[in-house]
């Protein structure tokens, strides 16, 4: 449960914990918290009214007398109904057994801790894999926007397959990366979440095992999970994933398949050297293994331009190839695309079409005109060089505040640093020091449960001055864990 963002008035007559009370009373009466619900902590409420906790404990005791609050062993504080009423009439609907039965698994606790703090005002987001609002085009998005409206857009359904002009520049695009593509064979999504969500529903069968990096952002979001498959992560290197595993991990665990992103990978930053990508190549095919390439980061190159795509080697269109937008204009776009075998772009398209009749048609446009003005390579120019900017500012934190007590790599590109403790503390913990202070982190084991050791930073959504002044409290944080 989100925490509350009404708070009691100070100058009402009525005393602050009658306030509060009548608060709680109504969410529970309106529905709005039904029965089962595990309201906030007595701490996180008095955060959020702004009240001392006793005055919260004031409010609790009158709604468990009431009957309608009760500590539960292990569990909180829950909402229940014992009150007369509700003896005498039919019982309110469960609607906590209900969420608990859905087929698709919940985010980690973590990952929905960080979602709802990514939006609390003055919280530095030193985790957060997107871009600055201060690095977006708005200003471009704008121009692009009217030039779509004066065209008259078409504001209907649009084809299965996506918009017709958008999947010819990318077709475009991806023959300049060397992938033998046509428009036939892109698919656009809305996102590459979506992608992944599509495939897991569209082409795999449930206790199906997908092989991926260890790390990875794939455990950080049940995409797979939901659908009834299983994760086994093989292990990386500098170089990427561990190929000469890869067969023995496909024979071993029965895959199906095998998701990586080998170019600026999530969350390690790892650009996946080319000879590793031929072994790569090697090992799934001879394993008859299928491969999902990651390439949204592509794009965000600060030192060379990348190897070439394991796409661009496929011969045999064994690899679904999959991009976004989100990463380089804006998450908000929702625009993401497949290439891949044109039979399969087709199952995934009905099945698109099923649960959402297809991406935004505006969205599609806008997506256009960037590519087919020109526009999206001034943009990610200039991306890339607020970005080095950024990612060179982190690593002289890095070495001014962390040194002796972790140990990392300079990325490439992308968003990532890979940061090592060398103390072995509390991923908990340390979120949690760290969130009183104000500062966000996405911890290591969100992408490895072992890898309590890590955190994942981005250079590319704290302001300058707030990664100095935040990366130093953390450090300070740590140090004073480890002491």
């Amino acid at each position: 449960m989100d925490q509350p963002k009404w708070q009691p008035s100070r100058q009402s007559a009525t005393p602050l914990h009658v306030q509060i009370t009548q608060y709680i009373r109504d969410k529970i009466i309106g529905g709005e918290w039904p029965v089962g619900t595990r309201i906030p902590s007595q701490r996180k409420l008095a955060e959020a009214f702004n009240v001392n906790r006793s005055t919260v404990i004031s409010a609790l005791d009158e709604l468990t007398a009431a009957g309608m609050l009760a500590g539960c062993k292990g569990g909180g504080t829950r909402v229940i109904n014992h009150t007369w009423g509700a003896l005498a009439s039919t019982p309110p609907t469960n609607w906590d057994a209900y969420v608990k039965s859905g087929i698709h698994r919940p985010n980690l606790p973590a990952v929905q801790e960080i979602n709802r703090a990514e939006f609390i005002p003055g919280i530095v987001r030193l985790g957060t894999g997107e871009l600055s609002p201060d690095l977006l085009p708005h200003r471009e998005t704008s121009a692009l926007l009217r030039r779509v409206a004066d065209r008259t857009p078409s504001l209907g359904y649009g084809e299965p397959m996506g918009e017709p002009s958008l999947r010819e520049l990318l077709a475009a695009r991806l023959q300049q990366l060397g992938i033998a593509v046509s428009p036939a064979s892109v698919l656009i999504v809305s996102g590459a979440l979506q992608a992944l969500q599509l495939i897991a529903v569209g082409l795999l069968e449930r206790g199906s095992t997908v092989l991926t990096e260890r790390p990875s952002y794939l455990y950080s979001v049940p995409v797979f999970q939901s659908a009834g498959m299983k994760l086994r992560g093989v292990p990386m290197d500098r170089d990427g994933i561990r190929t000469d595993l890869v067969g023995a991990y496909a024979k071993q665990f029965g895959a199906s398949l095998l998701y990586t992103i080998p170019t600026f990978h999530n969350p390690s930053g790892t650009m996946m050297s080319e000879e590793r990508r031929r072994r790569l190549m090697e090992a799934t095919e001879a394993s008859g293994l299928p491969v999902i390439e990651d390439d949204v980061y592509r794009d965000l190159w600060l030192d060379a331009p990348p190897a070439r795509p394991l796409k661009a080697q496929d011969t045999t269109g064994n690899i679904l190839y999959l991009g976004s937008m989100s990463k380089t204009i804006s998450p908000g776009l929702r625009i993401g695309w497949i290439a891949g075998p044109q039979p399969v772009l087709e199952r995934l398209a009905d099945i698109k079409m099923q649960s959402d009749y297809g991406s935004s048609a505006l969205s599609q446009q806008v997506a256009a005109e960037w590519l087919g003005s020109g526009m999206y390579e001034q943009h990610v120019e200039q991306v890339r060089h607020q970005l080095r900017e950024r990612r060179d500012a982190m690593l002289g934190c890095l070495d001014r505040y962390f040194k002796g007590i972790a140990s990392w790599d300079a990325p490439a590109g992308g968003f990532y640093i890979w940061l090592k403790l060398h103390s072995q503390l509390s991923a908990r913990t340390l979120f949690d020091q760290a969130l009183r202070q104000n500062i966000l982190i996405n911890p290591g084991h969100l992408y490895d449960r072992e890898a309590n050791q890590y955190i994942r930073l981005s250079y590319a959504f704290a302001s300058f001055e707030e990664m100095e002044y935040s990366l130093a409290r953390l450090a300070a944080i740590i140090k004073s864990i480890s002491s």
